[in-house]
This record gives structure tokens, C-alpha cells and sequence, in this order.
């Protein structure tokens, strides 16, 4: 156990400072004794130039050393690394200790240095045989003068050189005792470091991964670090070029602000549906919620923890499940009614015949549309559990999206009687589309239908066109001069059940986005404004953005 090498350090740049220190000591003692010696022997006080000469080569070697020498261990055992280095210290300081003269200067405190060397870069046995040769050094020292002086004070000689070789094992023992403590806490805090450092990069990637927006923000408002979520919600440059910005910078984020001063004002979470109203952008509802994070210390700053959560999302996450739960009891109910209905309008179809009375045959009339009402219902809920997954419409085959349209549009028109409400314009030759040609039908009946209901009289009242959008899509847009819906219409348009009038099953808008989504195509609403009868009137569009296999042709404009 007490050879284990736990101080020599792993990190290549602590051992290269360390090495340098010891050197640079070398080098620095090196410089004093040459300077020392030269001063002595030429003011007479010395007339031996073998101390002079030694330590002009002792510093010669440390100038090498620290120069050209690079960092290495001394090992665990005497070898040429601890020869080179402790060995040369122990050499030139016996020689200097050997040969002094009546200078009168102990030069035994300067091994001290070749045992802190040996034990803070060598290993415990290293240390102690350094302190070991030392003591023997020192007492062979004592001895060569006792058999070569006349002066009689051997038992103090021999005392100090013994008390110095006890003092050097100390050192040598501390020594090497800390570098290792020393050590193995460097290792220690450095295997730390680097599970805080995995830590923190684990936690930033799941935090940028994470779709909820999440914010540090601390009591003055300044936001410290926002994952790419949050920046999207900001919906603003500065907060997307910056990783440090103020909420104070933007009106727009003036409600994310008071929530966070409520939150720092009160002490307690706070959650709270917010509106972040940007200069070009659409409103962004967001669920904001505050948590206060521990300040690190007694003097340590607050942060709180902003997360922000996209209503669009949630919305699309709720109706998502509750799509789910409603299609399975929907179609179980549609299943079970249509049986009976078939039986009360094949009922009222064999009452019809022998009826007479015109007031009874009203009342069949009356049933009959009703119990159509009701098959239509029922087809629609049917319907919605036979749409297309999303992105398995991308194999149909190529439309001609042009010349469907017209057709489509054309059955249409003579069908409700409608050949001047509807106008069409589009290209002469057809546009290669991926959508299949019942589902495209069903969607454009059911657009067309939804504007016959809301239109004027007027010719060119409805109108459908279609154009490009980019390399790869084609859009087609059915329009009509209706009033603007009601915002709280707009914001559910496309959800299942949910309808302006009475009388509809709310299904009709929510078929045609899943048959679009369906084929990888989309669906949206908007307010625009077209031509009818040569003056420009603002109407409601609903806009289909297809897949596009060709390009591009010549317009075509056609009333029915």
C-alpha cells in the first residue's frame, strides 16, 4: 500500500507546472551557490576551487535541465531519470559538505531539496532510499572528519548528522504523504468534473430536445439560457441570435415578465395562459409556469425556471386523444343506427304507397329527408375512422389536378344549378398531383358545398382556381363573397362536431383536412380578396397545397 503511486499525477499539464517549479528551484539554488563561491574564493576567504567549480557545474546541468530536459517520472526504484536529477544534488552537495573549509557554511539543509524531488515525483520507496542515502552520506561525512580532524567534537558531529537523517525520513515520508493526498483529490475532483461535464451536456441535449420552451430567467428579467423551443415561442430575432437577452426588451413578452416578478414577488409557482403579441408575426397563446430554483449559498442569486408550453400543441394533443376515444364509440353507435334507420325508411318508403291524403304524405315527405339527414350523419362518422393514416396517400397515383377540378366542378354546377355562381380558372393542360380522385372529389364537394351556403347570388360568387407554390407543390383555392366567420368559428373550423348551425354534423371540414393530411397534403382558411363583377370583394378561402409532379402551364378562366 505504501508504494502506491496515487501522486503521480495523471494530468500531463499539473505533473509539466510541477516539474518546471522544481527545476526552476534547481536552477535558481544552482545560481546563488556558484555566485556564492565565486565571491569567496576571490575575496581570499576560500582558497579551495573545487567548491567554485562544482557549483559552476551544478549550475551548468540545472540550466540543461530546466531547458532542455522534458518532464518524466522518476519511477519507483533508482534509475538513470533519479541519477540525472536527485543523484546530481546529492553528488555536488557531499562534495560541497566534504571539502568547506573554515567558511564555516553547512551546506546540509540543501538536501532537503533532492528528498522533496525524489518523493514528490518518485515514488515512497524512492523517497525514503533518497533520505536514506542522505543519512548515510552525512554520517560518513561526520566520520571521514573525525579520522582527519584533531578537533575533538565527534559525539555532537555524529548527534546532528543522526537527528538530520531522522528530519530528512520525516520529510521524505510527509512529503511523499501529501503528494499523494494531493493527488488523489486531483483525481478525484477531476473525475468530478468530468461526470458534471457529461451531466451538463446530458441535460442541455434533453432540454434542447424537449418541445416545451423552458427559460432562466433571474429577478431583474434577464433571461440566462433558453433551449431552441422557447426561442421559436418568442417568435424574435434578438431572442434567437443571443443566448443572454431581457424580457424587457420586447413589449411582446411583458406578460412572460410579470409572471416571473409575480413568481420571485410571491415565492410560490405560478401558471398562467399568456398571449406573446409580436410586430409581424400572428398571436402565440402560450401556458407559462414558473418555478423558483434554490439560490446556491446564503449569498447565491435566485433564478426561476420559465416553461412554456405551445397552446396549438396541447389543443392538437387533446383532440388527438379525444379523436380517439370518440372514433371507436362513434363508429359502434354509427353501426348500431344504421340497421333501424334502413328499416324506417324502407317502412316509410311501403307507407308512401298506399297514402293518399296529402297532409300524410308530407308528413312520410318529412321523414324521408330526415332519415337521409340521418344517413348522411352516419356516413360521415363512418367516414372519419375510414380516412387514410397520414403519409399513406403519398403512393396514389398522379392526378391530373386541373382537369379533375374542372370536372369535379362542372357536376357540380349542374347538379345544384349553380353554372353562373361558379367560375373557375386553371391552367390549359393538368397538373400531376398525388391524391386520389374520390377523395379529391369529396373534399371539393364538400368546399363547394360550404360556399353555395354562405355566397351571394351573384355570378362568379364562387370561384376556384388553382397555381404554384415552389417546385413542388400546386395549390387550389375554392373562394366565395360570404361574410367573415366569428373568430371563436375560425379558431375551431377543422375540429370534429363542432359546427355554426344546428342542423350540421361538424364533420365535413374535419373529413376534408384527413383526407389532405391523409395524402400529404394541407388545408387552410384565410381572407382574401377576388374580382366579381369587375369589383374587388373580400371572401372566405379555404386553400389545398398538393404534391406536384410537373410544372407549371398557361391560365385558363371558365364560368359555368
Amino acid at each position: 500500500m505504501l508504494d502506491r503511486e496515487l501522486h503521480q499525477l495523471d494530468d500531463p499539464q499539473e505533473f509539466g507546472r510541477l516539474w518546471q517549479g522544481f527545476m526552476t528551484a534547481r536552477l535558481t539554488l544552482g545560481l546563488v551557490l556558484m555566485l556564492l563561491q565565486s565571491a569567496l574564493y576571490f575575496t581570499g576567504s576560500t582558497h579551495s576551487k573545487v567548491q567554485a567549480l562544482a557549483s559552476a557545474a551544478y549550475f551548468a546541468s540545472t540550466l540543461v535541465s530546466k531547458l532542455w530536459i522534458k518532464p518524466r517520472r522518476l519511477g519507483r526504484s533508482f534509475n538513470p531519470a533519479w541519477g540525472g536529477l536527485v543523484g546530481l544534488d546529492l553528488l555536488v552537495f557531499s562534495l560541497l559538505q566534504l571539502v568547506q573549509d573554515n567558511s564555516g557554511i553547512n551546506y546540509t539543509p540543501l538536501f532537503a531539496l533532492p528528498i522533496l524531488l525524489a518523493s514528490v515525483l518518485g515514488s515512497l520507496r524512492l523517497a525514503l532510499g533518497t533520505a536514506a542515502g542522505v543519512t548515510v552520506l552525512l554520517l560518513g561525512g561526520t566520520l571521514w572528519t573525525y579520522l582527519h580532524s584533531t578537533i575533538d567534537a565527534t559525539t555532537p558531529r555524529f548527534v546532528q548528522a543522526a537527528l538530520s537523517g531522522v528530519g530528512y525520513f520525516a520529510i521524505a515520508l510527509l512529503a511523499n504523504q501529501l503528494a499523494s493526498r494531493l493527488a488523489s483529490e486531483g483525481q478525484r475532483a477531476r473525475r468530478s468534473q468530468l461526470a458534471a461535464t457529461v451531466q451538463r451536456q446530458v441535460n442541455e441535449l434533453v432540454i434542447e430536445s424537449l418541445p416545451d420552451g423552458v427559460l432562466i430567467v433571474d429577478d431583474r428579467g434577464c433571461v440566462r439560457a433558453a433551449n431552441p423551443a422557447a426561442q421559436q415561442l418568442l417568435v424574435s430575432q434578438r431572442a434567437r441570435q443571443s443566448p443572454v437577452f431581457d424580457l424587457r426588451g420586447e413589449a411582446g413578452w411583458r406578460p412572460l415578465l410579470n409572471l416571473t416578478r409575480l413568481s420571485f414577488g410571491t415565492g410560490r409557482t405560478q401558471e398562467e395562459d399568456v398571449t406573446i403579441r409580436m410586430e409581424g408575426h400572428g398571436p402565440r397563446r402560450v401556458r407559462a409556469r414558473t418555478r423558483l430554483a434554490a439560490p446556491l449559498g446564503t449569498d447565491g442569486e435566485s433564478l426561476c425556471v420559465l416553461f412554456l408550453q405551445d397552446q396549438r400543441e396541447l389543443e392538437a394533443r387533446m383532440r388527438t386523444e379525444k379523436l380517439a376515444s370518440m372514433g371507436r364509440m362513434s363508429t359502434a353507435v354509427a353501426h348500431e343506427i344504421r340497421n333501424p334507420l334502413a328499416a324506417i325508411a324502407q317502412a316509410n318508403a311501403l307507407l308512401e304507397e298506399d297514402l293518399e291524403d296529402p297532409r300524410l304524405k308530407q308528413l312520410t315527405a318529412m321523414v324521408h329527408q330526415n332519415t337521409k339527414r340521418l344517413e348522411k350523419i352516419v356516413d360521415d362518422i363512418l367516414d372519419v375512422s375510414r380516412v387514410t393514416p397520414h403519409g399513406r396517400g403519398l403512393a396514389a397515383p398522379a392526378l391530373a389536378l386541373n382537369e379533375s377540378v374542372q370536372q369535379i366542378c362542372l357536376d357540380w354546377a349542374v347538379q345544384n344549378g349553380s353554372q353562373q355562381r361558379l367560375g373557375t380558372r386553371l391552367p390549359d393542360q393538368a397538373l400531376q398531383v398525388r391524391f386520389d380522385t374520390d377523395h379529391l372529389r369529396r373534399v371539393l364537394v364538400n368546399l363547394l358545398d360550404n360556399a353555395s351556403r354562405y355566397a351571394s347570388q351573384q355570378t362568379g360568387a364562387i370561384q376556384v382556381s388553382s397555381c404554384l407554390q415552389g417546385d413542388r407543390h400546386a395549390a387550389v383555392s375554392v373562394w366565395s363573397d360570404g361574410a367573415p366567420m366569428d373568430q371563436s368559428v375560425e379558431r375551431h373550423l377543422f375540429e370534429p362536431f363542432f359546427s355554426s348551425e344546428s342542423r350540421s354534423s361538424g364533420l365535413g371540414l374535419f373529413i376534408c383536412r384527413e383526407l389532405c393530411e391523409g395524402h400529404g397534403a394541407s388545408i387552410l382558411y384565410q381572407r382574401n380578396v377576388r374580382p366579381v363583377g369587375g369589383q374587388p370583394s373580400e371572401g372566405n378561402e379555404f386553400v389545398i397545397s398538393f404534391l406536384r409532379t410537373t410544372t407549371d402551364t398557361p391560365w385558363q378562366t371558365t364560368l359555368y
